[in-house]
């Protein structure tokens, strides 16, 4: 009984210290970060665009998007709000210039991260390169240390991706 419970201890401060190590190497890491990944679809800016800029529409060929609200305030600010496996967040379109480019933006402030993408539709060999740039920052700092080393700073941009690229029926490979 006494060796099972030295064990079960063992175990308990084994992951505590590997959580302190993690939150402590986080601490250390810049909150902010920036990151940017493309993709070339066969389609033109424009068609691009305006999947990506139908909000409420996410749900038919995004994995990670369950259900969308838009609202389009009387003096046309656009806020949105995403519901997914990993909870709600709500955003607003902060730029929004038609087939070229958008900029939305985290609207909460108690998640642990905040931040912002641009979206870019550039004409490239008969197709459209879309590129997504984060402008992002985690304030917790195991979290930090989770996107910095585990998920990737660009583990949401690359899923983003995929999913366009199929909702085109297109393969891609985000880079």
């Amino acid at each position: 009984m006494r060796l099972l419970i030295f064990i079960v201890v063992g175990i308990i401060a084994g992951l505590a210290l590997l959580v302190g190590i993690a939150a402590f190497v986080g601490s250390r890491l810049p909150p902010e970060h920036v990151a940017s990944r493309s993709i070339v679809l066969r389609q033109s800016p424009t068609d691009v665009y305006r999947v990506v800029r139908d909000f409420g529409s996410a749900p038919k060929w995004r994995s990670d998007v369950q259900r969308v609200e838009v609202e389009t305030r009387q003096d046309g600010r656009v806020y949105f709000r995403e519901e997914g496996g990993d909870g709600t967040v709500n955003y607003e379109l902060v730029e929004d210039v038609p087939g070229q480019r958008m900029v939305t933006r985290i609207r909460d402030t108690d998640l642990g991260y905040s931040g912002q993408w641009t979206y870019t539709f550039a004409a490239e060999n008969g197709g459209t390169r879309v590129t997504i740039r984060e402008d992002g920052e985690v304030s917790n700092a195991l979290f930090r240390f989770m996107s910095r080393y585990i998920f990737g700073n660009t583990g949401t941009i690359d899923v983003y991706l995929r999913s366009l690229g199929k909702q085109f029926g297109e393969e891609v490979v985000p880079s």
